[in-house]
């Protein structure tokens, strides 16, 4: 019996350690675009910073138990990935979006990790050291957990999964059973609660993909309100362009016509012409007599 839990266990934790590895593949489709680009345009490094982060922290959790190699492989794989990764995005990101990253980094990486490491070294041992890093990987992994609770609230909101792929959620989800029964064969239960929300999230963005893939998307009138001003205001600015050129020429014409006019009124012999000082303040007072 004891024989058949081991191999059970070996195998949910290789099965883990695949799907794990194909989640950690899945950016590659948009460093692809980055590339292509050269630019990372929207895209944030939050999610890399923080999967870099959890990694490292699952790494040291089981560096302190003596039972879970394959959670120390998976996890320095991903330590590997995420790195890559990040130094991807810092190569190819704007100086803004570049600090940014690199504050996120020293604050959750060096700061954050940094601080967990040396305070469970310093005042914890033994037992109790792999027992509160244990608790911090449990909460943590819930937070991360959590997090695609936005995405599930604008899939309903808007009725479309176009930000909500589908491969990537089963992965996921994929990802949370095999690492709970890991996690419950090993009587690990930091390694398996976190994976009980995870796959019921998991469970959950799948059934709203099916259920809105088919669905007509909810468009805000407000975005289609400004997306048609923004449509538009090039259309009138050509046109108030237009508009002025016309007035221009129509101005001139009238004003020849006007000139012509009065030309053809006037005789052609003129007794004086009077300069008004008012017009012209530098010219001296005088009258001057054209004759004929």
């Amino acid at each position: 019996m004891t024989g058949n839990m081991a191999h059970l266990t070996l195998a949910f934790g290789l099965l883990g350690n695949v799907v794990s590895f194909m989640v950690f593949l899945a950016p590659i489709p948009t460093f692809y675009k980055v590339y292509k680009k050269k630019s990372t345009e929207g895209f944030q490094s939050a999610p890399y910073v923080v999967g870099l982060f959890s990694a490292m922290l699952w790494i040291y959790y089981a560096l302190l138990k003596s039972n879970v190699l394959l959670l120390i492989t998976i996890n320095s794989v991903g330590c590997f990935i995420e790195t890559l990764y990040i130094v991807f995005f810092l190569f190819y990101a704007p100086k803004k979006a570049r600090m940014e990253n690199l504050k996120l980094i020293v604050l959750l990486i060096v700061f954050g990790f940094g601080s967990i490491v040396g305070l469970t070294q310093i005042f914890t041992s033994g037992v109790t050291r792999g027992v509160i890093v244990g608790w911090i990987c449990l909460i943590f992994s819930l937070c991360v957990f959590v997090a695609p609770l936005g995405v599930l609230r604008q899939v309903i909101k808007t009725k479309s999964v176009e930000y909500m792929p589908i491969l990537l959620s089963v992965a996921l989800t994929l990802s949370a059973v095999m690492w709970f029964f890991y996690g419950l064969l090993l009587g690990d239960f930091n390694i398996a609660i976190p994976n009980v929300l995870g796959f019921t999230f998991g469970i959950i963005q799948m059934i709203l993909y099916f259920v809105y893939k088919n669905k007509k998307p909810v468009i805000d009138e407000k975005t289609i309100f400004e997306q048609k001003i923004y449509e538009m205001e090039p259309q009138k600015i050509a046109e108030v362009k237009d508009q002025k050129v016309i007035d221009v020429v129509k101005l001139n014409a009238l004003l020849q016509a006007e000139t012509l006019s009065v030309a053809a009124k006037k005789p052609h012999t003129f007794d004086h012409v009077a300069v008004e000082p008012q017009v012209v303040r530098d010219m001296p007072i005088h009258t001057i007599n054209v004759g004929a």
